[in-house]
């Protein structure tokens, strides 16, 4: 295990094998044509709970997101960190939410747990403003270092059970899909683990691992299969279709709750 933390840097990164070096109710206006989450299963894209405290942000004219989690939140390996997925998910809320203030905030680093996660959330919630959504990226470091998976329910399910008594909507982020990983860690375990916290939190999961793996799949975009010189582009196109779809499932969200 200690040859996977080396590998692929402590999960943080996108995986990709070793190798060389006015205040009012706003309606979501509709995606671009041609660019919804990059061709994703539409239903990956619908989110399972409703996200009621995002749509009455949405309704104050105000919608505060915090991103969570470790390196990935910042975009590494790629072009900069305004391509991460975060800012993308940001300049996209904006487009399709005209007249609401969207502010996406983003906390993380390299290696941290969801229980350090979990200490970053609780001291943006202690200082405020109070954000109306939490996109918790959580899991990476625990796989990568074969922590156990109770390691990653413990820093998760208190985290979102208080979430929930605040009111704050939080949407987990499932793993990133890859081939190597897949290979060198019982990934299935920790995935099961978030879904299962997530259901118990009342918190949609994010199916990232499923979307990349699709991706991949229909050749879209695959960091494992990109050649070295053209991997920087690819993680920007990845991290805008993580963004794409991630925006979709969140807009399902509030149209469940509007309901």
């Amino acid at each position: 295990m200690r040859n996977v933390l080396v590998a692929i840097g402590c999960a943080g990164l996108l995986l990709a094998p070793p190798g060389p070096a006015g205040m009012r109710s706003a309606e979501a206006g509709p995606a671009p044509e041609g660019a919804v989450a990059c061709g994703a299963p539409a239903e990956l894209l619908r989110a399972q709970q409703p996200l009621g405290g995002m749509a009455s942000g949405i309704a104050a004219g105000r919608l505060r997101i915090l991103a969570v989690g470790s390196a990935s939140v910042h975009g590494p390996g790629g072009s900069g960190e305004a391509a991460a997925w975060p800012n993308r998910l940001e300049a996209l809320l904006r487009e399709r939410l005209p007249g609401v203030r969207v502010e996406v905030q983003v906390r993380g680093g390299r290696g941290l747990t969801t229980t350090d996660q979990w200490a970053l959330i609780a001291e943006v919630l202690k200082r405020g403003p109070r954000p109306d959504l939490v996109i918790w990226q959580a899991g990476a470091t625990e796989v990568a270092r074969g922590l156990p998976v109770e390691a990653l329910t413990e820093g998760l399910l208190p985290g979102l059970d208080r979430l929930h008594t605040l009111g704050v909507d939080t949407v987990v982020m499932d793993l990133q899909f890859s081939r190597f990983l897949r290979a060198h860690a019982d990934v299935t375990a920790y995935r099961e683990a978030l879904a299962i916290a997530a259901a118990g939190g009342d918190a949609p999961l994010f199916p990232r691992y499923e979307l990349m793996q699709a991706w991949a799949e229909a050749e879209r975009v695959d960091l494992e299969r990109t050649p070295r010189d053209r991997r920087t582009a690819a993680v920007d196109m990845l991290n805008d279709c993580i963004a794409r779809a991630l925006a979709e499932f969140l807009l399902s969200g509030v149209q469940e709750a509007r309901r």
